[in-house]
């Protein structure tokens, strides 16, 4: 088994790839999440779904390919350049809602146990305003997080705060977790 073959990618992520890179956008998330977040949606009919950190639309493309006819997704993004990207690429799609404000204003406005995933992809949901978005995921959802194996990009004592967030996570009693080291690292709980 090769768990780095990844079939049937979703057809528009190159176009979305090419163009988060005219952005200069280097922090996409990995097929391999993608693949993941595929299969979680899946699992979850006439879901809610919660993305923090659209970038450019690579893992929503993801998170749309797994998504029945009756699911919606909510993702949210402060950068204006990096969001018109995705609704170039999949503003179409009626199941999909792009908002364009910072992660910390929309994360205390949505209402809690009412997300079947959330997918904290920046800073507010995983590194501030943690306990908003655990308080969004529903009974059975899934809280997951990525890049928490070291980076290339990672600034000076950003180690420190993955270690510290893992920990407070291992200690959270409202959540079954696993933490796998694959990918850019991929922490998976689901609210029990």
């Amino acid at each position: 088994m090769n768990d780095h073959s990844i079939s049937s990618i979703p057809s528009v992520v190159s176009a979305i790839d090419a163009d988060a890179t005219q952005h200069n956008f280097g922090q996409p998330s990995d097929n391999l999440t993608g693949a993941l977040l595929r299969t979680l949606v899946a699992s979850k009919p006439n879901g809610h779904f919660l993305e923090i950190g659209t970038g450019a639309g690579r893992a929503t493309a993801w998170l749309l390919e797994g998504m029945d006819e009756n699911s919606t997704l909510i993702s949210v993004e402060f950068d204006a350049q990096l969001i018109e990207i995705a609704t170039r690429h999949l503003g179409h799609d009626t199941r999909l809602q792009l908002i364009c404000r910072p992660g910390e204003e929309v994360l205390t406005t949505l209402p809690p146990n009412h997300f079947d995933l959330v997918f904290a992809d920046t800073w507010p949901g995983k590194y501030n305003h943690l306990e908003e978005a655990l308080l969004l995921v529903k009974k059975g959802g899934f809280y997951i997080i990525d890049d928490m194996l070291p980076q290339p990009n990672w600034p000076e004592g950003h180690a420190d705060k993955v270690t510290t967030l893992l920990q407070t996570l291992d200690n959270d009693t409202r959540f079954q977790l696993v933490k796998l080291s694959w990918a850019s690292g991929v922490v998976v709980m689901v609210r029990k």
